[in-house]
């Protein structure tokens, strides 16, 4: 007697879970943050080398460079940067959807170090004589933009204003000691230092303002680096790779059309050969692929090129436990057992090779993770959560929907429904 219940659940369940996706798949979807590989933007490999003679490069001010790297990235405006330290000296800087890549790589390389000197280059104040927080815009009497900044202490102004009263007080951005200099540069035309306003009077004040020949686009500039603070290493570019937004975009698209002509082949290869089972397998397929999904965006990670390559191979993975244990329920069939016993030791017998073949895949994943740069890290936690989001649907679920319909005694004696047929069957 067919159990017409075990039916009712099936349809239940399966309604449950296509409402369930229906609704809430494409929110998930808009909500996974794009790497720089699908949307555009670049990634800037830093050597950081000390600023001044005799630091040294530790892991604290590698994790201090970082931290400023990270206000500056603040002021472009850039959502969930990746700002990494490898090895022992160096930075890996990723901005996705940065759409003026040269403006944030001046930004991030720019040391910041700003200086108050004399006509012969002797330091007068520095940055660290700024309240933290103290640079903005303002504009002058004639509507040109200048950048007023707040000092400390207004007697150390007044000392060095007394100093050089009646001559220039040069205002100098990353001034190198090596080769800068006033006398040179102040007969260029276009000169390195800010500006050099003459002193004509002592003045005791804490606010101050640079003047020159700014846009307001370069006087906001000034102002941002100033209050993002100075890095405490100096910044050499070893490695850079820029992706345009279209190119990402197109990247993104043909990787999702190759994704989807993929997964609706395996899905026809499995209809056609596992017939009723292929049908339970493309079910649970397609709720993997949707909880994959949910539990990325869950972690809060970024989706690259290499992680949709790590959720492909996944459903490979995923339709290899579908047929491992399909082949066991058809070599069972074949050996003359009935529906129910096939279903039964097929399921049970295939559990340990599938284990086993996911085992192995999750400590390779593992070794990648630990040894492998940023790409190849994402690469292998997308496989890991694949792999084990595979074990509960291809496992678990698939044998939960085909357990009732088996439980149902409907598909008793019919192994073409599995793909069997009649003449494969040996009497027992």
């Amino acid at each position: 007697m067919v159990k017409k219940g075990r039916i009712v659940a099936f349809f239940l369940i399966v309604s449950l879970l296509t409402v369930l996706v229906a609704t809430t798949a494409l929110d998930n979807a808009k909500e996974i943050k794009l790497g720089l590989d699908l949307q555009g933007g670049f990634e800037v490999l830093y050597e950081a080398l000390p600023a001044h003679e005799g630091d040294v490069i530790t892991e604290d001010v590698l994790k201090s460079t970082v931290s400023a790297l990270n206000q500056r990235i603040n002021v472009i405006g850039v959502s969930e940067p990746n700002v990494a330290i490898e090895g022992q000296d160096r930075i890996r800087v990723q901005l996705a959807g940065v759409e003026d890549q040269q403006t944030a790589r001046e930004l991030l390389s720019t040391e910041a170090q700003l200086t108050f000197r004399d006509v012969n280059d002797k330091l007068m104040m520095d940055g660290a004589d700024l309240q933290e927080g103290g640079a903005s815009v303002t504009f002058d009497e004639n509507n040109r933009p200048e950048v007023a900044i707040t000092l400390k202490d207004a007697n150390l102004f007044a000392e060095v204003t007394r100093e050089i009263l009646k001559s220039q007080l040069v205002i100098w951005l990353d001034f190198d000691e090596e080769s800068d200099s006033f006398q040179a540069e102040s007969l260029k035309p276009d000169s390195k230092y800010i500006s050099a306003p003459t002193v004509s009077e002592v003045l005791n004040t804490r606010n101050v303002r640079i003047t020159g020949t700014f846009t307001l686009a370069e006087a906001q500039f000034l102002a941002d680096v100033l209050n993002a603070g100075a890095l405490p290493v100096s910044l050499k570019e070893v490695y850079s790779n820029s992706v345009g937004a279209a190119l990402g975009e197109k990247s993104m698209e043909m990787t999702i059309y190759a994704g989807f002509i993929g997964v609706a082949l395996i899905f026809l290869y499995m209809i056609i050969y596992y017939r009723f089972m292929g049908i339970i397998a493309v079910i649970t397929l397609s709720f993997y692929i949707y909880l994959v999904l949910v539990i990325f965006n869950f972690m809060n990670a970024v989706l690259t090129l290499p992680g949709i390559a790590a959720l492909i191979l996944g459903v490979g993975m995923a339709v290899d436990a579908n047929i491992i244990t399909y082949e066991r329920i058809k070599d069972e069939l074949r050996s003359g057992k009935t529906t129910m016993s096939a279903f039964k030791a097929g399921s049970r017998r295939s559990l340990s090779t599938i284990l086993d073949a996911n085992i192995t895949t999750i400590i390779a994943a593992s070794v990648l993770f630990y040894f492998g740069t940023m790409a190849v890290q994402g690469f292998a936690v997308m496989l890991i959560v694949s792999i084990l989001t595979s074990l509960l649907t291809a496992v678990y679920g698939s044998r939960l929907l085909l357990g009732l319909w088996v439980n149902s005694r409907i598909l008793n004696k019919k192994p073409r429904f599995f793909g069997v047929k009649e003449s494969e069957i040996s009497e027992l």
